[in-house]
Formats: structure tokens, sequence, C-alpha cells
């Protein structure tokens, strides 16, 4: 887990100026886990992912992607510029966005091309709404609850999910 980390977390703290004790700080971290992880002597856990993730405010996916992809999401930044005016004009609906939110509120397309001011609004409203969801499933997958949780997802996943049928 985590081939990407180091670059990543390098470039969120070049991008963000902070330093290791900047994110020890924020995430509780050690600071030799950190340098070992942005000198990519160190491949961290899923749990130190997590808490990096948490700590600096984004989602574990940005310290998981391949850079590549991350770049990706820079263009999208500007093929959607009615996105950014949505943002400065209901600052509350982005309450607790993370930089992985924002990137995929703007790789999202409406019918027939970019985003317009009310399918952004629309969309910002399902994306909090799911969002959410995530929070609660999280909570309860991290509780005494975690097993029986689990099940009924599987049980729901079987429902939705198509099986395909042998050739």
């Amino acid at each position: 887990m985590g081939e990407h980390a180091a670059s990543n977390l390098w470039r969120l703290m070049a991008q963000r100026d902070l330093t290791a004790k900047q994110v020890v700080a924020r995430t509780g971290l050690d600071e030799r886990t950190i340098k070992g992880i942005v000198n990519g002597t160190n491949k961290p856990h899923a749990r130190t992912i997590h808490r990096l993730a948490k700590g600096l405010g984004i989602s574990v996916d940005e310290l998981l992607l391949d850079p590549a992809v991350l770049r990706h999401r820079q263009f999208d930044r500007q093929t959607n510029p009615v996105v950014a005016e949505v943002i400065d004009a209901q600052a509350a609906l982005f309450d607790g966005w993370t930089d992985a939110d924002f990137d995929e509120l703007h790789s999202r397309f409406g019918h027939g091309g970019p985003l317009t001011a009310e399918g952004t609004v629309a969309t910002v409203k399902e994306m909090n709404q799911h969002r959410r969801l995530h929070e609660k499933l999280a909570l309860l997958l991290e509780s005494s609850q975690a097993e029986v949780i689990g099940g009924i997802l599987e049980l729901m996943y079987e429902k939705v999910v198509v099986k395909e049928e042998p050739a």
C-alpha cells in the first residue's frame, strides 16, 4: 500500500508550505515516520495513510493515486470554470470539503458539456449527501456493529450487482 504516498505527500507539503514538524502536529504521527514516507524509506500502513489524510484534510486517494492521475484533475478545473463562481457565491455548501472533493466536482460534466451553475449546485448537494452517508458508514464499520454492517452491505451489494453469466 502507498507506493505513491511519498511523491504525493511531498507534493502536498510543497503546495501547502508545510514542514515535517507541521505534518506531525496535524496528524499526530511520529516525525521519523513522516520523513521516512517522504524519503521513500518507509512504506506506510493503511492506518498511517488514513491518519495522514485526516490530518491534512484530504481524501486517502490523494495519497494513493498515481501523480499522473492527479495532473488530469488539474486540467478538469480549467474545463469547468463555472464551478469557481458557484464556490464563491455559495461557500456554505462546501463546508468541510477536501481537495479531492473539489477535484471530483471539477471533473463532472452536465448534459452535453461543462456544468451549469444549477447543475453544479445539484451535484454539490448530491455529493454532500453521499459524504454524510460515507461518514456514517465509516463510523459504523469502526464500531462493535462492524460485522453486522458488513453482512448487510454484502447482501445489498449482491442484490444490486449483476453477476456475469457463464459463457
